[in-house]
């Protein structure tokens, strides 16, 4: 009855420590429908249009001009990029290529999906995606590996012939991502996200307590200011946490119960007549 009552309990505190992981995995949330989506693109690293996740972005251009916006990610999210041409009614073959870049403006690599692709002579739109890898939390100075913070994406023509250069075009762009929680977690993060302009922002509140000229109250300049609706996670909290108390609850059931099969009756053993 005891050991009955344990794995009842056990069973309880398992439901209850899974469901915050299961609340933990589900995909990002998309921005509250009030928020306008935006209808142009930038044409550089430092102009790049702010998205948010989930919003489908617009822009029209020409054959020929780069195309750029920029979206918050963090820890634990594996962001997938889409994007539609549409195309002039007359051109020749293009190529289009879309491209991810981090807060460091390194190009990150797609897990999957068509990043280029070729459209035919009369083609009416061309689709692209990227897949990234999952965002983690910490990483070694030489790896390549998508940190937190802002990441930009470029798309623009890579192949066409000179009668197609400065068409008209218009585009669709969408960002966002799945959480994949505590499989992608390390045992580290970073101090602050790469956000363009963040470095400037800590310096300058630094500068405004150390004066101590009543200039803290001053809101200090960020080139970027877009982040994940729920704010910049710091980077400790996974659900590995949960499926680690739940490997000790299991661990500690296994060894009551062998205890309980392996103790026996608790009766001396029959003495042998005559010994």
């Amino acid at each position: 009855m005891r050991l009955t009552r344990a794995f009842g309990a056990a069973l309880l505190a398992l439901g209850l420590a899974a469901a915050p992981a299961a609340a933990d995995s589900s995909p990002s949330a998309s921005p509250s429908g009030d928020s306008k989506a935006p209808t142009q693109a930038g044409t550089s690293f430092r102009t790049a249009t702010e998205i948010e996740q989930g919003q489908q972005a617009t822009a029209t251009g020409s054959t020929g001009d780069y195309l750029y916006w920029s979206f918050p990610a963090d820890a634990g999210q594996r962001p997938t990029v889409h994007a539609t041409v549409k195309l002039p009614d007359k051109h020749t073959t293009q190529t289009w290529q879309l491209d991810v870049y981090d807060g460091l403006r390194r190009r990150q690599s797609c897990q999957y999906g068509a990043q280029t692709r070729t459209a035919g002579a009369g083609t009416p739109s061309v689709e692209l995606a990227c897949v990234l890898r999952t965002v983690r939390a910490w990483a070694e100075p030489w790896a390549n590996d998508p940190l937190p913070g802002t990441y930009y994406v470029r798309l623009t023509v890579v192949g066409l012939q000179s009668s197609d250069l400065g068409l008209p075009v218009s585009a669709e762009v969408k960002a966002d991502s799945k959480h994949i929680g505590g499989a992608a977690a390390v045992d580290g993060s970073l101090a602050k996200p790469l956000v363009p302009g963040i470095a400037v922002k800590s310096q300058q509140e630094k500068g405004a307590s150390d004066s101590g000229d009543g200039s803290a109250t001053k809101k200090p300049a960020v080139l970027s200011s877009i982040e994940p609706d729920d704010g910049w996670s710091s980077g400790w909290w996974s659900d590995r946490w949960v499926w680690t108390g739940i490997g000790a609850v299991l661990a500690a059931l296994a060894g009551i119960g062998g205890y309980a099969l392996t103790r026996g009756s608790g009766r001396p053993s029959r003495v042998p007549p005559g010994a």
